[in-house]
C-alpha cells in the first residue's frame, strides 16, 4: 500500500474495515507528494499536529469553556485548551484568545456577533479586489444580514487607497471596519486603519487568516496592537490543523466568548483545539521564524520569475506569502491556466484581478503561494525553476507531460512528509 502519515496499527485496521476510504487517504498523499502545491491557503502540518488531530480527544463533548463545561469528564481537555490559550496569548502578545471556532468563517461570524447587530453598517474590502466571502458577499451571511460598503484598490497602483477608505468611513459611519484579504499581496497599514476606526467610532477587526503565520514568525508587522479583534485560520502559513481562532483585547473577551459559544456554535472540536496548541508551540521556535522569512523570500522569487515569463504580478510584486498574477499579457485566462497547470502536476488557483474584465468563474489571473513548498525545504533557486515550469505549462499545454516529469524530479528531491510518521 505504500507509506502514509496514518501508517500504523490504526491505519491497518482502517484498511481492513474500509479499504475504499483507506485508499483515498493514500491516493491523496500520493497526489500531494507527487506535485507542486501552490495554493496560498494550504500547507503541510507536522506529524505532531496530525497525531493530536487523530487522537481520542475527538470523542469528548466539551460545550462551554475550561472550568465551565456543560458536561462532566472534561478535566483533561480543559488542560489542552488552557495550554493552547496561553500559547496563543504569548505568541501574539494578545490579551485574550479563543481557540474554539471551527473555521475562519466561524471566527468571523463570532466577531460580527460580538459587535454588530443585523442591519448595521460594516466597511470591508471588496471581494473582486481581494476580499473574502465573509466581508460582505451577497451570497454569504455577511452580505445578507449586514449593510456592507466596500473599499478596493487604486487602479494605477493596485494597492489600498487609505484616503478612499477614510472618505467612505466618514460617509457611512460603519459600526465595524474590517481589513484583511485573501488575494492582496502587500502589507496592510494597521495603524492607518486604527486611526480611521477611531475617527468614526468603529470597532476595528483584522481578518488575518492569510498572513497570521507570518506574524507568528515575526516576518511581518502584527495587527494585534492596533485591532480590537483579530480573526484567523490556523491551517495556512501557521501550519496547524484546519480551524479558526480569535484574539481580542481584554475588554471584548466576554463578548467574543459568548459569540463563539453559545451564539455561533456548540461543542468545540477538542482534538482540533489540541492540534492548534501543538502548532502554536511549533510557531514559537527559531526554526519557524526562519521558515516564515523564507516563505516571503520564496514568494518574491517566484513572483519575479513569473514576471520574467511575461506574467505580470499585480501591484508589482509581493510582501507576503502569495502573489496575484495577471495573465492577460500571455493571452490565457485564469481558468485555463489552472487546468493546464493541473495537467502538469502544478496545483494553483484561478483568481480575479482588480478591475477584471472576466467573470469570477473565469478570472484573468492566478494566485500562487509558497507555504507548502517552503515547508518541503525549497528555496529561491527552486522558485526560479517553478516559475519557469508554470510559464511553460500555461503557455504551451502540449508540454504538460514534460513539465510534469520535471515537477516529479523536483518534488522527489524535496518530498512532503519525508519522515513518515507513525499513526496513533
Amino acid at each position: 500500500m505504500g507509506e502514509s502519515p496514518f501508517w500504523g496499527p490504526d491505519f491497518e485496521q482502517l484498511s481492513a474495515e474500509d479499504p475504499e476510504i483507506a485508499g483515498i487517504l493514500l491516493s491523496e498523499l500520493d497526489r500531494a507528494r507527487g506535485g507542486l502545491q501552490l495554493i496560498a491557503s494550504e500547507n503541510f502540518t507536522s506529524p505532531a499536529v496530525l497525531a493530536a488531530l487523530g487522537s481520542t480527544l475527538s470523542n469528548k463533548y466539551a460545550e462551554g469553556y475550561p472550568g465551565k463545561r456543560y458536561y462532566g469528564g472534561c478535566a483533561e481537555v480543559d488542560k489542552a485548551e488552557v495550554i493552547g490559550i496561553e500559547r496563543a496569548k504569548q505568541l501574539f502578545g494578545a490579551e485574550h484568545a479563543n481557540l474554539q471556532p471551527h473555521s475562519g468563517a466561524s471566527a468571523n461570524l463570532a466577531a460580527y456577533g460580538a459587535f454588530v447587530k443585523p442591519g448595521e453598517t460594516v466597511l470591508a474590502m471588496s471581494l473582486p479586489h481581494g476580499g473574502h466571502l465573509t466581508h460582505g458577499s451577497k451570497v454569504n451571511f455577511s452580505g445578507k444580514w449586514f449593510e456592507v460598503v466596500s473599499y478596493g484598490v487604486r487602479e494605477d497602483t493596485e494597492t489600498i487607497d487609505y484616503d478612499e477608505v477614510r472618505a467612505i468611513a466618514l460617509q457611512h459611519r460603519p459600526r465595524l471596519i474590517i481589513c484583511g484579504a485573501t488575494a492582496y499581496p502587500r502589507l496592510i497599514d494597521f495603524a492607518a486603519f486604527r486611526q480611521i476606526a477611531d475617527e468614526v467610532g468603529a470597532i476595528l477587526m483584522v481578518d488575518a487568516a492569510h498572513f497570521i503565520g507570518l506574524v507568528a514568525g515575526k516576518a511581518i508587522p502584527s495587527p494585534v496592537p492596533y485591532a480590537d479583534v483579530v480573526t484567523f485560520t490556523t491551517h495556512k502559513v501557521l501550519r496547524g490543523p484546519r480551524g479558526g481562532m480569535v484574539l481580542c483585547k481584554a475588554e471584548h473577551a466576554a463578548a467574543i466568548d459568548k459569540a463563539v459559544f453559545p451564539m455561533m456554535q456548540g461543542g468545540p472540536l477538542m482534538h482540533a483545539v489540541a492540534a492548534k496548541a501543538v502548532a502554536l508551540k511549533e510557531a514559537m521556535s527559531p526554526d519557524y521564524q526562519s521558515y516564515a522569512a523564507q516563505v516571503i523570500r520564496n514568494a518574491q522569487a517566484l513572483s519575479a520569475e513569473l514576471a520574467a515569463q511575461g506574467m505580470r504580478p499585480v501591484s508589482g510584486g509581493t510582501d507576503t506569502h502569495l502573489a496575484l498574477i495577471d495573465l492577460r499579457g500571455v493571452g490565457v485566462t485564469g481558468a485555463d491556466a489552472e487546468v493546464r497547470c493541473d495537467a502538469a502536476r502544478i496545483t494553483l488557483n484561478k483568481n480575479a484581478i482588480p478591475y477584471d474584465p472576466q467573470p469570477p468563474t473565469v478570472g484573468s489571473g492566478i494566485r500562487v503561494g509558497t507555504p507548502s513548498v517552503t515547508t518541503q525545504g525549497m528555496g529561491e533557486a527552486e522558485m526560479a525553476v517553478i516559475g519557469r515550469l508554470i510559464g511553460t505549462a500555461v503557455t504551451n499545454p502540449a508540454a504538460a507531460a514534460a513539465v510534469a516529469d520535471e515537477v516529479s524530479d523536483l518534488v522527489a528531491r524535496f518530498p512532503a512528509y519525508a519522515q513518515t510518521p507513525v499513526g496513533v
